[in-house]
């Protein structure tokens, strides 16, 4: 999956498969998550988000299952 790079201390890059409804996170710690079932309006909220970290933590983190993938 293709991340684009964004702009937080705790979020390195974003991805997202539509189809899959599937959202991948890397972290700037290095890990990379991928989060099952995420809505497309999800994904959108969490790049327009001002603060990608409290978004992802609000809306995200504990919301859809996950896998380490990284």
């Amino acid at each position: 999956m293709q991340r684009q790079i964004v702009e937080s201390t705790s979020i390195k890059s974003i991805g997202y498969d539509q189809e899959e409804e599937v959202l991948e996170v890397e972290f700037q710690s290095g890990g990379v998550y991928q989060y099952i079932g995420v809505p497309r309006d999800v994904y959108g909220g969490l790049l327009a988000a001002r603060s990608k970290g409290r978004y992802f933590g609000e809306f995200v983190r504990l919301s859809y299952p996950y896998e380490k993938i990284r």
